[in-house]
C-alpha cells in the first residue's frame, strides 16, 4: 500500500486549517495471484502450463519485487533460459512489479545406477537398448491398438533373428490404459522386494513384457488425478519395473501433449517417437503440434504411421474412406517418413477384442505384414547393423 496526498477542497463557505489527505491503494499481489498469473507461461513444445507442471517452486512480491523459483528437470540447456525470459516477461505486467528475479534450478536426467539385487533405476534402466515413444494428437486414431501389433511385430522380428523375448510395451495411457485387453492380459504384476527398492515384473504374452496402469487399478475405477500424480506413475514404471534385457521399449503415451509427455522426456532418455494418424485434417493438423513437441524436446522423429489409411472391398476396390495423402503430407511438414499405411479391416479390432492382436492370429493377413514391414523399418531407423542381423 502506498499514500498519496489528496488535497480537498471545501464546499464555498466552509474554512478548514489544513487539507484532507486520503490513502490511495495500490493493487495487493500475493503469491496465489502471481502464480495465477504465470499460467500464461507454457512449458515449450507443450500446451500446458509451468504451474500446472509443478514447475513453480515459489512465488512472492516483497515491496517491488517478485521473486520466483522454478524447479526443472531438462538436459536441454535452452529450455531454462527461455521459460527465465518469459516468466520475466509475464511479471513486468504485474502492478506494483519495479524488480523480478527468477532462479531456476536444473536438475539433469539422472544416469542409470545398479540397485539391490542387480536392479537398475534413474532415467534409463539398465538393458533397455531403446526407448521409442507411440503418440498421437488426438485419441480415436487407433493408437493403443497399432502400439500393440507393433509391440508383437518387433517380437516376431526379433524372434527370427535369434533374440527372442525383447520387446517390451510400457502403457502409460493412465486414463484409459486398454493395452491389458488387447493383449490377453489380467490380474496383478508380481513384486519383488519391499519398500522403495521394491520392483514390479511386467506381464508377458505374445513375447511381449507388458506393464500397465490396468494392472494397478480395477475395471471400475476411474482414474481421477492431476499432474503430479500422473508424472509420479511414470516415473515409477520406467525407475521401478523390472524390465530386463530389451532391444526395444514401447511407450503407449496418452493422446495429446500433457504430463504423462512432459515426465516421459523428463525422466527416459527416448531414441524416438512414432506418430500415429488417421489420413483426415482433423487428425493429422493435431498431430503435426504433437510432432513439433518432440522436435522441441529433441526428442528424433522416427516417422509417421498413417492408421485406417484405406479399405478394401470384398470386390478387391480400395476405398479411402478418411481421405488420402494425410499421412504422407504430414511427414514431409515434420522433415520425417512415412513408415507405413495400416488399413481399416475388422480383423484388426476384433484381435484386439479378444486379446490376439491380429499380428499374432493371423499373421498371413496383409495388414498383419505392414506391421511387420513397419517393425524392420523401424529397427533398420533405430540400429542399422542390428537390424541386418550383423
Amino acid at each position: 500500500m502506498t499514500a498519496g496526498a489528496f488535497l480537498f477542497t471545501p464546499p464555498h463557505g466552509i474554512t478548514t486549517l489544513f487539507p484532507l489527505r486520503f490513502p490511495i491503494f495500490s493493487p495487493i499481489v500475493t503469491s496465489d495471484a502471481i502464480k495465477e498469473h504465470l499460467k500464461q507461461v507454457k512449458y515449450p513444445g507443450f500446451s500446458r502450463d509451468i504451474v500446472s507442471f509443478g514447475l513453480v517452486r515459489s512465488a512472492a512480491l516483497t515491496g517491488a519485487t517478485a521473486k520466483v523459483s522454478l524447479a526443472l528437470t531438462t538436459s536441454d540447456p535452452k529450455i531454462p533460459l527461455h521459460l527465465k525470459t518469459e516468466v520475466e516477461k509475464c511479471l513486468r505486467a504485474l502492478p506494483g512489479v519495479q524488480e523480478i528475479i527468477v532462479d531456476v534450478a536444473v536438475t539433469p536426467p539422472k544416469a542409470a545406477a545398479p540397485a539391490a539385487g542387480g536392479a537398475a533405476t534413474g532415467t534409463a534402466p539398465k538393458g533397455i537398448r531403446h526407448s521409442v515413444a507411440i503418440a498421437s494428437g488426438k485419441g480415436g486414431v487407433g493408437k493403443s491398438t497399432f502400439a500393440v501389433n507393433l509391440a508383437c511385430a518387433l517380437a516376431q522380428v526379433l524372434t527370427a533373428k535369434g533374440r527372442p523375448g525383447r520387446v517390451g510395451l510400457m502403457d502409460c495411457d493412465i486414463y484409459g490404459p486398454s493395452v491389458p485387453l488387447m493383449m490377453g492380459l489380467s490380474g496383478r504384476p508380481e513384486v519383488e522386494g519391499d519398500g522403495p527398492a521394491a520392483m514390479l515384473i511386467p506381464m508377458e504374452h505374445h513375447g511381449v513384457k507388458v506393464m500397465s496402469m490396468g494392472f494397478l487399478v480395477d475395471d471400475n475405477t476411474p482414474v481421477v488425478w492431476r499432474g503430479p500424480m500422473i508424472m509420479k506413475t511414470v516415473q515409477q514404471f520406467v525407475q521401478n519395473v523390472r524390465w530386463g534385457e530389451l532391444d526395444v521399449l514401447l511407450i503407449d503415451l496418452p493422446p495429446g501433449t500433457g504430463d504423462a509427455q512432459l515426465s516421459l522426456v523428463q525422466t527416459l532418455p527416448l531414441d524416438g517417437a512414432v506418430l500415429v494418424t488417421t489420413p483426415q485434417p482433423a487428425a493429422t493438423n493435431v498431430a503435426r503440434k504433437g510432432g513439433l513437441m518432440f522436435q522441441k524436446v529433441n526428442v528424433p522423429l522416427l516417422g509417421v504411421a498413417e492408421n485406417m489409411s484405406y479399405f478394401t472391398d470384398p470386390a478387391g476396390q480400395r476405398h479411402e474412406l478418411f481421405g488420402a495423402g494425410g499421412g504422407t503430407a504430414l511427414a514431409e511438414k515434420l522433415g520425417t517418413g512415412l513408415l507405413g499405411q495400416v488399413p481399416l479391416v475388422p480383423a484388426i479390432r476384433e484381435g484386439g477384442d479378444f486379446g490376439r492382436p491380429l499380428v499374432v492370429g493371423a499373421p498371413d493377413h496383409p495388414a498383419a505384414m505392414v506391421f511387420r514391414t513397419i517393425a524392420e523399418t523401424l529397427l533398420a531407423r533405430l540400429d542399422p547393423v542390428r537390424a541386418t542381423g550383423a
